[in-house]
């Protein structure tokens, strides 16, 4: 059954194929991004919001699994149809409940009609499996893909834009205890431990249907990201974005407070164990990673092997008994 959802593309096309855009009788997002932060989640958006295949909601972070009761701030959303002035407004009203309601949730992506699209907000990094298991009983066949950074780089990009925006009270960048301070603070200590992030989510999501990217392939070669990304998710990667390439992000080039060698080092020691598990448990460019700060990852597989003996020695020990 498919109903017609009389108001125009907000980008001035009909990727429907009709005159009318089309809706689900069967709304429900096909994919979530669930983070990180400060990882490329805006790119992905513009990236998504401008492809064919895909009809993305105009606010790009909904927040609804980890604000409720609290209304959106839609005041800076893009609007520029119809149907984005009726999703923010069904947002709204479904933000003030104090509730999940995964059903009026899944109605929020009506307007996607036959296309695709989804809910990329990083601070569900954060969510407790409570949540999450709530989340995937609901949407059985959701994807969920996560973009994964450097621990030390994401945390530092998350506390320059903390200050930029005022979201946290300016400090002494090439002090270390001042550095420390703020990298204990919860918002930011939670959001930077992504082999947790992932292994929270992979306990509910079947293996097929989720994904890890890195950052670092967002910085040197987009266009494959992108592509790899799209196809995951259902769409054409040969399909042009329009005018927007794979190498356009708007982030790029905002200024940071320089990292000084003796911050640079304590913030790596900070993350010591964390890089050396995203190395083990995430691989790809995270196996880097250690490396970059003087870690081995070496000393981890030898403990690995340690416990492993011991098993097999208690094991042993059982049978002559």
């Amino acid at each position: 059954m498919r109903w017609t959802w009389p108001f125009k593309s907000r980008n001035g096309d009909d990727r429907n194929g009709e005159d009318g855009c089309a809706f689900a009788a069967d709304p429900r997002p096909d994919f979530l991004c669930v983070g990180a932060q400060k990882a490329g989640t805006s790119w992905l958006y513009q990236q998504l919001a401008e492809h064919p295949d895909f009809w993305m909601p105009p606010l790009k972070e909904l927040h609804y699994f980890d604000q409720l009761s609290r209304i959106p701030p839609v005041a800076s959303a893009r609007a520029r149809d119809d149907r984005d002035h009726h999703f923010l407004e069904s947002l709204k009203r479904l933000s003030a409940r104090s509730h999940l309601d995964l059903e009026d949730y899944a109605r929020l992506f009506a307007p996607k009609g036959s296309l695709l699209s989804g809910d990329i907000t990083p601070a569900y990094s954060m969510l407790n499996d409570e949540v999450i298991e709530r989340i995937v009983n609901h949407f059985p066949n959701l994807k969920v893909i996560f973009l994964a950074r450097d621990p030390v780089e994401r945390a530092w990009s998350q506390l320059s834009m903390g200050v930029r925006l005022r979201n946290i009270s300016p400090f002494n960048t090439t002090d270390v205890h001042d550095v420390i301070r703020n990298l204990l603070d919860p918002g930011v200590l939670l959001r930077s431990h992504p082999s947790k992030v992932v292994a929270r989510w992979k306990r509910y999501v079947r293996p097929e249907l989720f994904r890890v990217y890195f950052f670092d392939d967002l910085e040197n070669n987009p266009a494959e990201l992108r592509r790899s990304i799209v196809v995951f998710l259902g769409g054409d990667p040969n399909k042009p974005n329009g005018r927007l390439n794979a190498h356009q992000n708007s982030n790029v080039g905002r200024e940071k407070p320089r990292l000084t060698a003796k911050v640079r080092v304590r913030v790596a020691k900070f993350f010591e164990q964390e890089l050396k598990a995203c190395a083990k448990d995430l691989g790809g460019p995270a196996r880097h990673w250690p490396a970059r700060y003087g870690f081995s990852i070496f000393c981890v597989f030898w403990q690995l092997a340690d416990y492993l003996d011991l098993f097999a020695w208690l094991d042993l020990d059982c049978l002559t008994l």
